[in-house]
């Protein structure tokens, strides 16, 4: 038993690999695919909304796939179609064209994120560890990777070639990892090692149950919200605020998920060592710091220092979150948390460049400060009653 939990850990951690490399390939073309498709910038940001729109309908339609048919075939499917709708967009030469396709993309994209987050939990229940943050480090990881080789060949290949490579690879590791998925079974805990949670994720789920996933997926929100924040806006101040150059700009996302990825790497031992909710508290308030120190800098390195530790803060809180709601609920968990996870970081970005319009980019910017300590305060709130379910 225990080398076919070794297997499936691999076998999940191929998938997560393949979702961040896949999904940062594609990112590092938008710039082609806008000159493609002669986009405006805000023609080319609705139809961007389409990778978040087709991600946030699909999740919970996903949580009752994977009840019915399992979340390691759901997984398999999933990724596959992943895999396959990367290659859509260069196809297209309008930004409505592009919208539509890109609703298929986030659909394999919300899908994969569902299935696969749902079999980890599965394993975690199994290995009776908290290793979700090793496979969201993994999902960062591939995204390092998959945006590397992007910026790389970017001169070498056109858009379509890129993205017919990537479905391409993406497709021979679904086929890899995903013949494991198939071969092995869900792992069932013993009697003597389940945890207490697997009671509530029967049918009969109790409503105290359905709270906390209600509760997590606040948590999950307020993290998806900084990391979408990050991910649009830190450049741009880094840039316009501070003066920085192109290039040092550019070094602050970096900075950012270079230092998520240490955090995933290391949160297994954290969250051994401190417990989940603490290491969500302790997450909320680190970034809250962290992003304080960011946005309201007077100079390029401390903002950088400060994207940093607010990258170290919230890597483990998604992770966490989703895994604490999965192991609640079951796949309908884990679809719940990653619905308003998602909504989050489709809600950071404009919500930004609105307040930036209103106040000023760095005062905007602040508003990740105080979601991160809001989950940490949910957290917090929750501690007596996650206690109860291992938390």
């Amino acid at each position: 038993m225990d080398r076919d939990l070794t297997q499936l850990r691999a076998a999940i951690t191929a998938f997560f690999v393949l979702d961040g490399f896949v999904f940062a390939g594609w990112v590092a073309r938008i710039p082609a695919i806008k000159d493609q498709t002669d986009a405006s910038a805000g023609a080319l940001g609705l139809a961007l909304l389409g990778v978040s729109a087709g991600g946030v309908a699909t999740m919970m339609a996903t949580g009752r796939l994977c009840r019915r048919f399992g979340s390691h075939p759901t997984t398999v499917a999933a990724g596959v179609l992943f895999s396959l709708s990367v290659a859509l967009p260069p196809l297209t030469h309008s930004a409505p064209a592009l919208g539509l396709v890109l609703l298929v993309f986030g659909t394999g994209f919300g899908a994969l994120n569902v299935a696969m987050n749902s079999a980890a939990v599965d394993l975690i229940a199994a290995l009776r560890r908290p290793v979700m943050p090793g496979f969201h480090a993994a999902f960062s990881l591939g995204g390092m990777a998959g945006a590397g080789l992007g910026g790389m060949i970017a001169d070498q290949l056109s858009p379509t070639r890129h993205l017919v490579l990537l479905a391409a690879v993406g497709l021979a590791l679904a086929a890899v990892a995903g013949r494991t998925l198939i071969r092995l079974p869900v792992p069932v805990p013993s009697e003597a090692g389940a945890p207490p949670a697997e009671g509530p994720r029967s049918a009969s789920a109790t409503n105290p149950g359905r709270r906390l996933v209600a509760v997590f997926g606040l948590i999950a929100l307020c993290t998806a919200y900084g990391e979408g924040a990050m991910a649009d806006w830190a450049a741009l101040h880094l840039h316009q605020d501070l003066d920085a150059s192109a290039g040092v700009a550019a070094a602050g996302y970096s900075v950012f998920a270079l230092m998520m990825a240490v955090g995933r790497l290391s949160g297994t031992a954290l969250l051994e060592r401190l417990g989940q909710t603490r290491a969500l508290i302790a997450g909320g308030a680190t970034a809250a710091v962290g992003m304080l120190l960011g946005s309201l800098a007077p100079t390029i390195w401390l903002a950088l220092l400060g994207f940093a530790v607010t990258g170290l803060g919230l890597a483990n809180l998604f992770p966490v979150a989703v895994a604490r709601a999965g192991a609640l609920t079951g796949p309908g968990g884990v679809a719940a948390a990653s619905t308003l996870g998602y909504g989050g970081m489709l809600l950071g970005p404009p919500t930004i460049g609105f307040l930036a319009d209103w106040f000023s980019l760095p005062a905007a910017l602040t508003t990740v400060a105080a979601l991160a300590a809001v989950a940490a305060i949910v957290a917090y709130g929750t501690r007596n009653a996650t206690r109860a379910t291992g938390g």
